[in-house]
C-alpha cells in the first residue's frame, strides 16, 4: 500500500516544521498587547466548543485568520467553508485545553453570543483588547452626507468607530471601561434584528471620540491588525492631518508582526 498526501503541509495542523508532532500554541498563557488582541478576537469571531475543548475561530477575511494563527504561534492551517447564506468564510479549529481554560477564566464560554460580559482585561491591555473586538465585530466607517436647514447644498465627511455585539451588557462593559480610560461617551443603541431574528447591539463613537480613541488601538504600525480596517482610518487621518497612531501620523512603516 501506497500513502498519497492529499493535505498540503502547509495546510496540515499536524505538522510543525516537518517534524510530524502535533503543533502547539507558543504564545504564553499571560497577559501581553498580543494575548488581549487573541482574547478580542476570540469574543467575537471565535467559539469554545464543550464538547472536546477545542476553539473554533472563523471570519470573511483571510488575513484576520493567519494574523489570529500567527499571534499564536501556530502554523497558517486553516479552511474555508460556506455559510447558510452562501458567504465564503475562513476558519480553524483545534484542540488547546490549557488555553481554552485559560479564556474561560477571562470571560469566555461556549455559545456567548447573548451571554457575553465584561471580560477580565487589566486597564493597560485594554486597547489591545479593544482592537480585537473592532478586528472581529467592529467596523470603520468612512461616509459624506449632504446638509439639511441652512447647511442645505453643503456636502459633509463623516467617520464612525463602531462595535456590534448580541450582548447588551458586553457592550456596557466595554463603554464604561473606554470611558473610565479616555473620557469618551459613545452611543450605545440597538439595531433592527439580523437574517437570524437576533438584536445586534451598536456601541458607535464619532469623529471626534473616534480621533482620540483609533489612535490608542493602533499604538504603532506593527501592531498586529486587520489591515482592511485600518487602511480606512489612515486614509481618513493623512487627509485630515491627524495621528494615524500614537506614533504619529502616516508615514513608511514596515509590515506588521505577532511578536510578544
Amino acid at each position: 500500500m501506497t500513502y498519497t498526501r492529499h493535505t498540503p503541509v502547509e495546510l496540515d495542523r499536524r505538522m510543525v516544521n516537518g517534524s510530524g508532532h502535533v503543533a502547539r500554541r507558543t504564545l504564553p498563557l499571560e497577559w501581553s498587547p498580543v494575548m488581549a488582541y487573541v482574547v478580542g478576537l476570540m469574543a467575537t469571531d471565535g467559539c469554545l466548543l464543550s464538547k472536546r475543548k477545542q476553539l473554533n475561530f472563523k471570519s470573511a477575511d483571510e488575513q484576520l485568520v493567519r494574523t489570529f494563527l500567527e499571534c499564536l504561534g501556530r502554523p497558517p492551517a486553516y479552511r474555508t467553508v460556506r455559510t447558510l447564506l452562501g458567504r465564503l468564510v475562513y476558519f480553524t479549529q483545534f484542540g488547546d485545553a490549557e488555553f481554552y481554560r485559560w479564556l474561560q477564566g477571562v470571560g469566555l464560554m461556549p455559545r456567548k453570543s447573548l451571554v457575553l460580559g465584561s471580560l477580565g482585561v487589566p486597564d493597560d491591555h485594554l486597547f489591545a483588547c479593544a482592537r480585537g473586538l473592532l478586528d472581529g465585530d467592529g467596523s470603520l466607517v468612512n461616509f459624506w452626507y449632504d446638509g439639511t436647514g441652512k447647511a442645505r447644498g453643503r456636502r459633509y465627511e463623516g467617520f464612525v468607530t463602531a462595535f456590534s455585539s448580541a450582548s447588551q451588557p458586553h457592550l456596557e462593559w466595554l463603554r464604561a471601561s473606554l470611558a473610565r480610560s479616555l473620557g469618551l461617551k459613545g452611543g450605545l443603541c440597538p439595531q433592527p434584528p439580523n437574517e437570524h431574528g437576533t438584536v445586534m447591539w451598536r456601541l458607535a463613537y464619532a469623529i471626534r471620540e473616534s480621533a482620540i480613541l483609533l489612535p490608542h488601538l493602533y499604538p504603532s504600525w506593527d501592531a498586529p491588525c486587520l489591515l482592511r480596517k485600518r487602511r480606512i482610518w489612515e486614509n481618513y487621518a493623512t487627509r485630515h492631518g491627524l495621528r494615524v497612531t500614537i506614533d504619529g501620523i502616516a508615514e513608511d512603516r514596515g509590515s506588521y508582526s505577532c511578536a510578544a
